[in-house]
């Protein structure tokens, strides 16, 4: 998947609806310096709120003993391969609720795939390289977006409707990982403020 913003609503070639307005989110961290690769997703309350045109293919690759890319959103009901490029053999797993699953042992230039039904946070790890983690963020919402270098998430085609956003990161500091906030309707820009903790320290070369 292309780094940085990521739009469905863009992306599946979804109308724009009727009576749009744009939404800019900024997200920093407690000493206001922009946040990368959070995920901001919008939730119209009532009518304004459409199914998300479910489907499609994504790759998540395992390379150099990590996984590519580290964060991957797609909207509910797609299939992610999980293709090895490395010259040992990988056992990828995830206990995350939206989707429990192994796949085990396979080996070089072989590949496995798996269909995520269902909207949520799903952890990656290997049962044989534990420095191995990724996330894939699985969407039930038309307008999801990842923050590019200046931690802005932009939204070209929102309702103006009243709703909900939400702010997730894999490093927030938050219950369930999880932020939100009130959007009024026809609402120009929001922003977050999130804790952060570090990143796990990488292990030495196996």
């Amino acid at each position: 998947m292309v780094r940085g913003l990521v739009i469905f609503g863009a992306a599946l070639g979804l109308a724009a609806p009727l009576n749009a307005t744009s939404l800019s989110v900024r997200v920093t961290d407690a000493s206001g310096r922009p946040i990368r690769d959070a995920v901001v997703t919008f939730y119209p309350n009532g009518a304004a709120a459409h199914p998300l045109r479910s489907g499609g293919r994504f790759t998540v690759s395992q390379k150099d003993l990590q996984f590519h890319p580290f964060l991957t959103i797609v909207p509910a009901g797609s299939t992610v391969s999980f293709p090895n490029l490395d010259p040992t053999k990988h056992h990828v797993y995830s206990f995350s609720a939206p989707r429990r699953f192994e796949l085990k042992l396979f080996a070089r230039d072989q590949s496995r795939s798996i269909t995520f039904d269902k909207a949520g946070v799903v952890a990656l790890g290997c049962n044989i390289h534990d420095a191995m983690s990724a996330f894939i963020v699985v969407t039930d919402s038309a307008w999801t977006a990842r923050t590019n270098g200046q931690g802005i998430a932009l939204f070209a085609d929102v309702p103006r409707a009243a709703g909900k956003l939400t702010a997730w990161h894999p490093y927030l500091r938050a219950p369930g990982g999880l932020v939100q906030q009130s959007v009024a309707p026809a609402r120009r820009s929001a922003a977050f403020s999130l804790r952060l903790r570090a990143p796990p320290k990488p292990m030495a070369d196996y």
